[in-house]
Formats: structure tokens, C-alpha cells, sequence
């Protein structure tokens, strides 16, 4: 396993990382500039030459994770036995600059409902570097002629996201393959279907956010439901119900998706924000 592979695991189980790198040497070091390392909250991949100057390296990168940095840093070092250091001297003679790159947890969105709103929706966000996941109970809503190949052809061509098609006949269903922290976006063709999805992601453990289109009556009639089915208030306070900003007042399709996408953006860069724990 190269660093490369490192960094793709640590992608596909969702843990931030930070990329250490040896970016210039003066002098005489441990290793030669480009020398990489990973390092996540509780391992690391790697090496960038050990002593004080990989230990101090790792030292920050943690703390970057726990308080959730999201630009890079430069660490300079003098490898001398007149330094200062916290973890043994090193008197290579050299200089050694490191860059500290994170290596966030790729945001993870699902749309439940791909009509005229969940197209545009999907539009936008496909724009974004995040997992799309596009549910529909209706087969012909995701299908090749109308959504095209991701990344290849149709609205999805340019898509920066990685996105996938998942057209199940109970579309509730595709809850439990989402990755923690996924925003869950409900806007089907029919009240009921989103009321069993609402439900259904109220008692998935792990969902970041979850969205609700629709009007004020509608979230009246799904509060009494909801609570009849023992769901309390606390659950309930985790439903945004009419999702999106505030002060777009149109009901095209187009506009409402501006006004969902904005609102989802915030909720990704809300839980980018938060530490690593």
C-alpha cells in the first residue's frame, strides 16, 4: 500500500485525514522533499523521517482535525541540537518545511423524490465534489433517456459529484445504505411515500440533516402521524420543513432548487466545521 492507497481507504470509510508533506529541505534531513505521510485521528500511514520532527508533524495535524482546519499549513523545523523541541533532538543540520493538507470527509446528499424540483435539485448539487444518491419510486424518473450516464451524457454530464441512480419501489429503503452524516432531502410525488421516508430517517442512527418540501398544513398532518407512530418532539425538531432560505418567494421548480441547494450547503459546510471527535 502506497499513500495513495491510504488516502482512498481512509475516503471510503469516512475519516478525515490530514496529508503531511516533506515540501523543502536546506541542508541535510531524514528524507528528501516530496516524502509523504497520513495521518488521522488515531493512526497514521507513512513517514516523513521520525524523531521530533515526525512526532511534532503528527502533534499538529491531530490538532487540526480536532479543531476541524480547513486550509493548509506550512511547519518549519531546524534539525539542530540547539532547537527547541518537544520529542527528542534531531541534529541533522537541516531545515525541513512541511505542508499540512486536510483531507476532509467527502459530503454525502440523497434525494428522495427526482420530479421536476428533484431534477433541478440534483442539477445543481451534481455540481458539488459530494456523494449524490438520486431515489425515485418510479423506474422512468431515473431512467437512461431522461437522467442520461452520469458523467458521460444527459443533465449529469459535467457532474463533479459521484452520483448514483437508485430507483426502488420502496425507496425508504435506501436509507440504510447511506453513510453517516448523509443529508437526507424529501420531495416525492406522493404525501404518503414522504411520510414513511421522514419516518424511516427519524430512526436511522447516523443521518446528518433531514429536509422536507412542503407546506405548513402538510407538516401538521405529518407531526399528528409522527407522534402517533411514537416519535417525539426532539425527533420531530430534526426535521426543516419547508426546506431551503428564506426570501425566495417563487414556485418554480428552478427557484425552489436554488433555495434547497443554498440551504444544503450550508448544512455540508456547518458539519465540515464541526471537530473530529
Amino acid at each position: 500500500m502506497d499513500w495513495v492507497d491510504a488516502v482512498q481507504r481512509l475516503r471510503a470509510s469516512r475519516t478525515a485525514a490530514v496529508m503531511v508533506t516533506v515540501a523543502m529541505v536546506r541542508g541535510h534531513a531524514p528524507r528528501n522533499g516530496g516524502a509523504k505521510m497520513v495521518v488521522w485521528r488515531d493512526g497514521f500511514f507513512g513517514t516523513v523521517g521520525g524523531g521530533n520532527l515526525e512526532a511534532t508533524a503528527t502533534r499538529r495535524a491531530r490538532e487540526m482535525l480536532a479543531d476541524a482546519t480547513a486550509e493548509p499549513e506550512l511547519l518549519t523545523l531546524t534539525l539542530s541540537d540547539k532547537a527547541v523541541t518537544d520529542y527528542g533532538v534531531q541534529c541533522c543540520g537541516g531545515e525541513v518545511t512541511m505542508l499540512l493538507e486536510p483531507v476532509p470527509v467527502v459530503p454525502a446528499v440523497a434525494i428522495f423524490g427526482i420530479g421536476h424540483v428533484g431534477l433541478e435539485l440534483a442539477r445543481i448539487l451534481a455540481r458539488q465534489p459530494i456523494e449524490l444518491t438520486l431515489v425515485d419510486s418510479r423506474a422512468e424518473m431515473l431512467a437512461p433517456e431522461r437522467i442520461g450516464a452520469p458523467g458521460s451524457s444527459g443533465p449529469f454530464a459535467d457532474a463533479v459529484a459521484t452520483v448514483a441512480l437508485r430507483p426502488l419501489p420502496v425507496p425508504e429503503a435506501a436509507l440504510a445504505d447511506l453513510p453517516a452524516g448523509a443529508h437526507v432531502l424529501v420531495m416525492t410525488h406522493d404525501h404518503v411515500e414522504d411520510l414513511a421516508i421522514v419516518e424511516a430517517a427519524l430512526r436511522v442512527p447516523g443521518i446528518g440533516s433531514i429536509g422536507l418540501i412542503g407546506s405548513r398544513s402538510k407538516w401538521a398532518r405529518f407531526t399528528k402521524e409522527l407522534r402517533e407512530a411514537g416519535l417525539g418532539d426532539g425527533d420531530l425538531a430534526r426535521v426543516s420543513t419547508p426546506i431551503g432560505i428564506d426570501g425566495i418567494r417563487s414556485k418554480e421548480p428552478a427557484a425552489i432548487a436554488v433555495s434547497v441547494a443554498a440551504r444544503v450547503l450550508q448544512l455540508v459546510e456547518e458539519a465540515a466545521a464541526a471537530p473530529v471527535r
